[in-house]
């Protein structure tokens, strides 16, 4: 193997390299986010599942997401160390790296599907699910399908960063592409035809997912750059805890915004509860469920900006690795501009075009108090994306340069301090329209710290020093 087969990433422009490694990853990242959105729309166009069946999504989806942070906090650890130990000429650690997370990935998926399946019904109760029984029943029908495909779902998304890493970023879009396409096609196959309703969701999404990791089983078997052999698969302790710290950050992102969902669905039963309309048993799942397809379409804009950000990954490890300081500048600030259209563009939307947002969902099967409530929300959860999308870039490139520590710092605050504090704190003073304030006044807060490391970064690369003292 040549040791320095990524060298291209020291020589092309970095704009180039951008489109080549950041499209194909931003792809891979909204492809996968399809999985769960297209299921929640699917449902709500159902008139038998209706706000019933989308609030049963909303209750489960951050515990996708659990799985979620578990498996990118293994691929994306791996992909920034691979890249970082190409770009110092290291290809035997690389190696290794990938052997580990595989096995870490494998080992970790098994034993969170069987916490699934053993505690389901506290796990639903404790993320909201209990706002009546109907609810409770399709959240259960659901996430007892979902479970038994945890294990093919981390598999296929913790590798997808692997084989980016290794050179192929098309191939992981493919990947991708390919599950997701599967869960398309079958959705309403069970959903409408065979009327299987939330079971048929569920297995559509399984069976995508199982076409995924296929796909990257298939391909760790022919990889093109850092080859592995069998003895990359015995565990060691200084290779799994680095690449476990450069994931942390994604793991991190990925598990509080957990958290900032489960204070988020408490709070809306519970104020939703002592809400005139909304206090109705035939109405209580309805702000449940709209703040959900609002958490979807931001977990669009959201995957936009992720898979941007993530793309430059083994771009940014491999410059830093060389000490190539000034392409690293240069990449952050294309980033950035990149990110901050994104931002504008989903502003737009969300502010002007927010029925027609609601009418994907199945609005028109719905009650008028469910429109005005959605388009409420749409306008205040999501009035300050623009930020939201900076303050992610930044978090995310910290991370590909090496810097942990900054990274999950960043992290933690936005999501654990501010996001779970104020969803919990503001609904006191504001009812049910707290918690649609609780986004906003996070992204306002951890843009101003993001503002100060990023000036901070772009002094550190501006230094000539190697990427070790940066």
């Amino acid at each position: 193997m040549e040791t320095k087969s990524n060298s291209l990433l020291m020589e092309e422009p970095v704009g180039r390299l951008m489109g080549k490694y950041a499209i194909p990853c931003t792809i891979s990242l909204l492809v996968g986010a399809l999985y769960n959105i297209v299921d929640q729309i699917f449902i709500a166009n159902a008139a038998y599942l209706g706000s019933y069946g989308n609030a049963a999504n909303t209750v489960v989806f951050p515990l996708t997401v659990i799985a979620l942070a578990i498996a990118v906090m293994a691929g994306d650890g791996c992909c920034a160390f691979v890249s970082l130990s190409l770009g110092m000429n290291k290809p035997e650690d690389a190696g290794k790296s990938m052997g580990n997370s595989i096995l870490l990935t494998v080992l970790f998926s098994l034993v969170l599907c069987f916490a699934y399946l053993m505690f389901s019904s506290q796990i639903i109760a404790m993320f909201g699910g209990t706002v009546n029984e109907e609810t409770f029943g399709y959240s259960k029908e659901y996430f007892f399908w979902i479970s038994l495909g945890i294990p093919f779902y981390m598999f296929g998304q913790a590798m997808n960063p692997v084989i980016r890493a290794d050179g192929s970023p098309k191939y992981a879009m493919v990947s991708t592409l390919a599950g997701a396409v599967t869960n398309i096609i079958l959705d309403p196959v069970f959903i409408f035809a065979f009327r299987w309703g939330m079971m048929g969701a569920a297995i559509a999404t399984v069976i995508g997912q199982v076409v995924t990791a296929i796909l990257a089983i298939w391909y760790l078997a022919h990889t093109k750059t850092v080859k592995i052999c069998g003895t990359d698969f015995k565990l060691k302790g200084q290779i799994v805890g680095r690449t476990l710290v450069l994931g942390i950050c994604s793991f991190l992102s990925q598990i509080s915004l957990v958290a900032a969902m489960a204070a988020i669905n408490n709070m809306i039963r519970r104020y939703g509860a002592m809400d005139a309309v909304f206090g109705q048993t035939q109405y209580a799942q309805i702000p449940m469920a709209v703040v959900g397809i609002v958490m979807k379409f931001f977990q669009i804009v959201i995957s936009i900006v992720v898979g941007m950000a993530a793309g430059c990954i083994p771009i940014v490890g491999y410059n830093m690795g060389a000490g190539a300081n000034s392409r690293v500048k240069e990449l952050f600030t294309k980033l950035l501009v990149a990110e901050t259209a994104v931002g504008v563009l989903a502003f737009l939307i969300v502010e002007f075009f927010p029925a027609g947002l609601i009418g994907i969902f199945g609005a028109s099967n719905e009650s008028s108090c469910y429109t005005d409530f959605a388009i409420r929300a749409f306008r205040i959860y999501l009035c300050m994306v623009v930020l939201a999308c900076v303050n992610k870039a930044a978090f995310i490139f910290l991370q590909a340069m090496g810097k942990a520590a900054a990274s999950t710092m960043l992290s933690m605050v936005r999501e654990i301090v501010f996001g779970v504090g104020f969803a919990l704190l503001l609904p006191r003073f504001y009812n049910l329209d707290g918690v649609l304030y609780s986004m906003p006044v996070s992204d306002v807060l951890t843009f101003i710290i993001s503002v100060i490391v990023i000036v901070s970064t772009y002094k550190r690369l501006d230094d000539k020093q190697s990427a070790e003292e940066i």
